[in-house]
């Protein structure tokens, strides 16, 4: 299929271009920018006036809840939420059941995702067996079947050994080893971040300290072994000051952050709305403004989503019972934009988070409208406005502390592989 997308305002962080071009699309690549090819026929044209055309979004952390807990969401739903939402490639953590430490459930994972049509799907492999932290799984054989890093999810190795031989394994064969830093004695129990609120509400808090200590132990493994790590959604002012002097100092470290630590704090909980239980918890306004300051500087590399859908029964319950998480494949692209409205700085920098920053903490090819590159691209109405409201999302978690919330930026086309796979009703 040919298709020639016209009339669009371009946005392209890898090539730093933000200007009104046409694109032409043929075999699944771009193969024009500003005119097409000799001889281009388009066979489909989408009238891009007043819209964003965008590379496709590069999510590092959704959970698709395949295999094992489909009664919180399936593959399905959540590939349909993330083109709604304009993402074409996402990074999935090996919290699944069973846990991706075999070659033949990333295999069998990869093959059914292929098999929709929709997103690329990157599966991150178990560090561990069944993720208890003792024994390593079988890394080169994951990374043949498709797994593009190294993960243990939510759940910490304590024993410091079987991190230190993960790390050196990884650095000889240049793996990823992608850690969320939590010292887990300190977290245990605790349901919000260590202040105000949660004395407050007399919930149990889990300090700043539980990051910084974790990530202290996990720099300091990486410098003795070599490693490449990459830290997942951190939450602290101090976290994100540690990893600012790492990078000085020439660690190949990288970083991410969830879009809702980027917008809430710890008093968005309220009431003890469980939509805002989360992990890491949502932090004080001082971490918040952090975790801005270091995207916008660098130090923050990359921006997700953190898409975790959770099932009713399991979310409405009393706010330390409730399981954390929240859904966001369709809300991440619009809340970036509010973000940098907020901030005033330009999409295109803001993008970048999102797209080439992303992918290249991935190593894959995508986050850009280049020529000759896959054709995975949105496009965006700015300026249509909608209510986040459960009805209004694809996914099959409705669990957002955004509900009710009014935003600017809807998605109107997504396509993959140059193939159109969504398009708004």
């Amino acid at each position: 299929m040919k298709i020639l997308i016209k009339n669009g305002r371009l946005i392209d962080p890898k090539n730093n271009i933000d200007t009104t071009q046409d694109i032409y699309i043929a075999a699944g690549k771009i193969v024009g920018i500003g005119s097409g090819p000799a001889g281009f026929e388009a066979t489909q044209t989408l009238d891009a006036s007043g819209l964003l055309v965008l590379p496709g979004l590069v999510d590092l952390s959704a959970r698709l809840r395949e295999p094992g807990f489909e009664h919180k969401a399936t593959l399905e739903s959540e590939m349909q939420a993330a083109v709604a939402g304009g993402v074409t490639s996402l990074a999935c953590p090996p919290d699944t059941d069973p846990v991706l430490d075999e070659p033949g459930l990333v295999e069998m994972l990869k093959h059914k995702a292929k098999q929709l049509h929709l997103a690329h799907v990157y599966p991150l492999g178990a560090i561990t067996r069944q993720l208890q932290g003792k024994q390593l799984t079988e890394m080169s054989e994951l990374t043949e079947a498709g797994c593009v890093g190294f993960s243990q999810a939510d759940v910490a190795i304590t024993d410091t050994q079987v991190l230190w031989r993960a790390m050196q394994y990884a650095a000889t064969f240049g793996y990823t080893i992608w850690l969320r830093p939590e010292e887990p004695y300190l977290a245990s129990g605790g349901t919000a971040h260590d202040g105000e609120v949660a004395s407050r509400l007399g919930l149990k808090g889990i300090p700043a300290a539980a990051e910084t200590l974790a990530i202290a132990s996990i720099l300091t493994i990486a410098r003795e072994t070599g490693a490449s790590i990459h830290l997942c959604r951190l939450s602290t002012a101090e976290g994100v000051e540690m990893v600012r002097a790492a990078k000085r100092q020439g660690l190949p470290v990288t970083c991410d952050v969830s879009i809702n630590h980027l917008h809430l704090t710890e008093h968005d909980i309220g009431y003890f709305d469980p939509n805002c239980h989360l992990r890491p918890p949502l932090r004080g306004q001082r971490d918040r403004d952090a975790l801005r300051q270091g995207v916008i500087d660098g130090t923050i590399d990359a921006i997700c989503s953190d898409h975790t859908p959770v099932d009713d029964d399991a979310k409405l319950q009393p706010f330390g019972e409730a399981e954390a998480g929240a859904t966001g494949l369709e809300l991440l692209l619009p809340l970036v934009c509010k973000w940098a409205d907020e901030q005033n700085i330009p999409l295109t920098q803001a993008l970048a988070a999102v797209t080439t920053k992303a992918a290249a903490i991935l190593d894959i090819p995508a986050g850009e409208l280049s020529l000759h590159a896959d054709a995975d691209l949105c496009l965006l109405d700015p300026a249509q406005e909608w209510k986040v409201e459960a009805n209004a999302l694809q996914s099959q978690g409705k669990n957002t502390p955004f509900l009710g919330l009014h935003l600017r930026g809807k998605v109107r086309y997504t396509l993959v592989n140059g193939q159109l796979v969504y398009q708004a009703a």
